[in-house]
């Protein structure tokens, strides 16, 4: 009975199936207790009191701090949480571009995005750490700054649904105008599907770390745009300037997937090298992932 009921939580997590729900605020609390309920069972029933006071034993903590009362009860090690582990702003970033709007199987990158950020900003606000929102196209569209007053989560959501597609993407913009605002410690989380110039995001990156800022970057991307199955005569429109072009996709497969793969590396090595935590996300991947890239790059900052 308990493996059905998981796999019924489970399954929220597809997010063809969550796209199908209510509110932005619903899925995010569908995605969290979906995940958590994936992740440990008993004692943790939703998100209760416990959840915002004890978190999973990782490689590295001292074992003395294993709650084995929890442990006699759940059969999981969970150690309690220090006032340190709960004082840890987050910034949320989401790029809200135009090219975010491509979606080849039921959901846009930017819907995807949308539902990322929303369980993060549930999560954290569960957990009584501030979390603010920006969201940016060429530049600063929209922004909530970080709060853990009561109604901030609802405010931060409404914002996050109400946000329009923007136009032209320019990450190192909006990347540079957060880093100057940050006056205190603490970790950024940016969605994006990357479509820009890696040196000039880069560059925008170092400074959030030069900033003292912990960076998690989320590469979103749709199966399409990874595999390319195109076969036919294709009309091709560049969803950020309306550029069309037609085209055969057997002429130019093999010089997109490349410069795709090229693109991906040369993000992926250049952050790793200045310390950000990148994660790849295709959006028929559940969103499990991305909240367990989060734990794992919030691990790293509270060291």
């Amino acid at each position: 009975m308990a493996g059905r009921a998981d796999a019924g939580a489970r399954q929220f997590l597809d997010p063809a199936v969550l796209a199908r729900l209510g509110s932005l605020e619903l899925k995010a609390r569908v995605i969290v207790e979906g995940y958590l309920q994936g992740l440990h069972r008993s004692p943790f029933r939703g998100l209760s009191v416990e959840f915002a006071e004890y978190r999973p034993y990782l490689p590295g903590d001292d074992p003395r701090s294993i709650d084995w009362k929890i442990y006699a009860r759940s059969d999981r090690t969970y150690v309690k949480k220090f006032e340190q582990e709960t004082n840890l702003p987050c910034h949320l970033m989401l790029d809200v571009s135009a090219s975010m709007t491509y979606g080849s199987q039921g959901i846009t990158k930017l819907e995807y995005g949308t539902y990322v950020c929303a369980a993060l900003a549930w999560l954290l606000n569960a957990q009584r750490d501030a979390v603010g929102l920006t969201a940016f196209d060429s530049d600063i569209v929209a922004q909530v700054p970080p709060s853990v007053r009561p109604g901030h989560l609802r405010t931060l959501l409404a914002t996050l649904e109400r946000v329009p597609a923007g136009t032209r993407s320019d990450l190192a913009k909006p990347l540079n105008r957060l880093a100057e605002s940050i006056n205190r410690r603490g970790l950024v989380v940016v969605v994006s599907d990357l479509l820009d110039d890696p040196d000039t995001v880069l560059a925008g990156l170092r400074h959030l770390r030069f900033r003292g800022m912990e960076v998690v970057v989320f590469h979103v991307f749709d199966p399409a745009e990874r595999t390319f199955p195109f076969s036919q005569a294709t009309r091709f429109r560049d969803l950020e300037t309306g550029t069309e072009v037609v085209t055969a996709p057997a002429i130019v497969r093999e010089a997109y997937l490349k410069r795709f793969e090229d693109a991906r590396v040369r993000f992926e090595e250049g952050m790793r090298g200045q310390g950000v935590d990148y994660c790849r996300l295709e959006t028929s991947t559940p969103l499990e992932f991305a909240l367990l890239a989060y734990f794992a790059a919030r691990r790293r900052a509270l060291v």
